[in-house]
């Protein structure tokens, strides 16, 4: 493997052990934009790595961080825990620390960043990486071709599947695999606004959407990373695995079979399923190790000689801002035109984007409340400003983009190329550019943001930037060829979501800003930090204990377990405590009174409802079941007995209608 450095200045060894071999890598430059770029020469699997400090020296690393990348740009940073993760280093020069990763890294490039270093010298590094080989087919899908993976058979009638790839893109939505069947069965995965999506149906018409159950995990999956997904299915019961993190769930209705015709469509839909379904977009990126029930279809293309390019490498070169953040660039001075546009992702409400001095006033333009806002002062003879916003909620991590324009005594904004939209104001008088531009909020004194306690200096990643209707090129900033910068993280997006997965129980709804999340509890039932803890008593008796009265009260009798709170009528006054359902059931889902059946003396269910059923008039299968002590099903209602699946009136031939074996499938108001 071959080793580059920040400042390509000399040449040197590096060798792991007792000192046999003299070296070790020491930037010219001890600070923290210094970092050493190891090249595998190809993708490996990286399992662990062990530092030393330099040979014989008072150079050392005692925290570092670890980047990677298939190639040697965007990125990724080594993360634990879901945090962004800085390693222990070492204490001197000759002691060896290993640190084994919680999951392996997968890339060709791989960049040790020094955060901190002996302060006897300066930082430096002697390091091995272990590992293995790693080999897979890539195909690389351009948003028009798909891959058609027919079935050996017409039709396959399955109870259990398991699907699994990997994939990687800068786009936000896209099919990555849909398949369908004649009686209603499909599958479908597919990226929605960078989160994973799928959906399955397991034998009802498209019309009918009870049995339809979408499942989304993940966000932020348009960095161009690589992501691995994994579907397993035996019967309803479904897991769904992305990047490591399972979500579990079970599937509507009563059919247990998945049913497809002819062929599964990866990387987008076939012409039948588009007249169908419609409105989807094809996937744009790269897929690996593709597999459908242990058939692995990138070897199957492989062998069929399509196109498995690598990805084509973008334009994709985010900037990493944080709260002491800055980026300056040059752009023209006096003119009389302003146009600056850029991309950015963040999960702050408020923050600065960008900010210029004016030949008379100045410009900014950033985020509050979500919205973004410019602020124009020209201080031409008299002060004048001018302020226009647009947007709504840009603060939700999702890439946006912004393009302002200010000439001819009027300002225009656009948000997210929506033309439509696009918010337009008069300038009393005509602006003089500058000539130079901060980005991210720190390093300058910004007159608007920082005179209000909710504004501050922007926390993201920005992209795209555009000065004077021209691309920035960021890789000449890097290199140190154009503008300057300040703790900035360049050629990358570290954006974390704190809220995936969901650290909010009973379903608390998360949110979020850059350093940390919050649950809104309201309507749960619940309360604290994560919706944890219930707001209301196990039992009627610990009710009665504080002197409550008969009524209706809420019960959770599980605590903070996962059964919902009951709401039932508490009667106080004889010696035993006893309780009712107060409230209709609905029959269509199920409910588990378990912990009812054992705590409760005597448990009645009061049962209110018109046009109820028990059973499937076309299957005859029973819509109900009450679970017993031994947490065994029973159907049979009524007065009648087990396993019998019908009420006291179907076995005496006396119900309401005689075609039905229990009153409640007559469809009657009343009988």
């Amino acid at each position: 493997w071959s080793l580059t450095e920040r400042n390509q200045n000399r040449n040197w060894e590096q060798e792991l052990g007792t000192g046999t071999r003299a070296g070790g890598w020491t930037p010219l430059d001890s600070d923290r934009y210094q970092w050493l770029q190891i090249d595998l020469g190809s993708r490996k699997q990286v399992v662990s790595i062990a530092t030393q400090g330099r040979y014989r020296s008072s150079d050392w690393t005692s925290q570092y961080q670890l980047l990677y990348s298939d190639t040697p740009n965007n990125w990724r940073p080594y993360l634990k825990n879901g945090n962004i993760w800085t390693f222990r280093g070492n204490n001197n020069s000759e002691e060896v620390v290993r640190e084994e990763f919680q999951h392996p890294i997968v890339a060709r490039y791989v960049r040790f960043v020094p955060l901190h270093w002996s302060l006897r010298g300066r930082a430096g590094v002697r390091l091995d990486l272990y590992g293995c080989s790693y080999w897979a087919d890539v195909i690389s899908f351009d948003g028009h071709s798909i891959i058609s993976y027919r079935f050996r058979s017409k039709k396959m009638k399955t109870v259990r599947d398991v699907i699994s790839l990997k994939f990687k893109t800068t786009a936000r939505d896209g099919v990555l695999l849909y398949g369908e069947g004649q009686q209603g069965d499909f599958i479908s995965l597919e990226l929605r606004r960078a989160a994973l999506e799928l959906s399955i149906n397991l034998g009802r018409s498209f019309k009918d959407q009870k049995d339809l159950l979408p499942s989304l995990i993940g966000s932020l999956l348009d960095d161009g990373h690589w992501h691995s997904v994994v579907m397993e299915r035996h019967r309803r019961n479904i897991n769904f695995t992305l990047d490591h993190h399972t979500h579990q769930f079970r599937t509507n209705g009563e059919f247990e079979h998945l049913d497809l015709d002819y062929e599964l469509s990866i990387g987008g839909l076939s012409e039948s399923a588009k007249a169908a379904v419609g409105g989807k977009q094809n996937f744009v990126g790269c897929m690996e190790g593709i597999t459908y029930n242990q058939e692995n279809i990138t070897s199957l293309v492989r062998r069929r000689k399509v196109d498995t390019s690598s990805f084509v490498r973008s334009t994709y070169f985010p900037v990493y801002f944080n709260w002491s953040s800055f980026l300056r660039l040059p752009g023209q001075r006096d003119s009389d035109t302003l146009s600056v546009s850029l991309s950015f992702r963040t999960w702050n409400p408020n923050g600065v984007l960008m900010f210029t001095q004016l030949a008379e006033g100045w410009l900014e333009l950033g985020l509050m409340e979500g919205k973004v806002t410019v602020y124009i002062n020209v201080t031409q003879k008299r002060s004048t400003r001018v302020d226009i916003s647009s947007g709504l909620g840009l603060n939700d991590g999702q890439w946006h983009s912004v393009h302002l324009n200010a000439l001819d005594n009027y300002a225009m904004l656009t948000v997210d190329g929506d033309e439509a939209s696009t918010v337009r104001t008069a300038i009393p008088a005509q602006i003089k550019t500058g000539g130079t531009y901060y980005f991210g909020g720190d390093g300058f004194s910004s007159p608007y943001f920082y005179s209000h306690p909710g504004s501050r200096s922007f926390q993201g990643c920005i992209q795209m930037i555009h000065i004077d209707d021209h691309l920035v090129d960021l890789r000449a900033v890097e290199e140190g060829h154009l503008g300057t910068f300040e703790n900035v993280s360049l050629d990358m997006c570290a954006i974390i979501d704190r809220c995936v997965p969901n650290h909010c129980e009973h379903g608390g709804r998360c949110s979020q800003t850059w350093e940390t999340f919050s649950c809104n509890c309201s309507g749960t039932g619940y309360t604290g930090a994560t919706c944890h803890t219930s707001l209301y008593q196990q039992s009627c008796e610990e009710y009665r204990h504080q002197g409550k009265s008969s009524g209706l009260y809420w019960i959770d009798p599980d605590g903070s377990g996962p059964m919902a709170p009951l709401r039932v009528h508490c009667d106080m006054t004889g010696e035993c405590v006893q309780r009712w359902l107060s409230s209709p059931s609905s029959v269509s889902r199920f409910i588990t009174i378990m912990v009812l059946i054992i705590n409760g003396i005597q448990c009645f269910i009061i049962s209110y409802g018109e046009n109820g059923f028990f059973s499937d008039a076309f299957y005859g299968a029973p819509f109900t079941w009450w679970v017993g002590r031994d947490n065994k099903r029973h159907f049979y209602w009524g007065g009648s007995g087990p396993g019998i699946q019908k009420c006291a009136c179907g076995i005496g031939n006396n119900c309401t209608d005689a075609k039905h074996h229990c009153n409640c499938d007559a469809d009657l108001r009343s009988w």
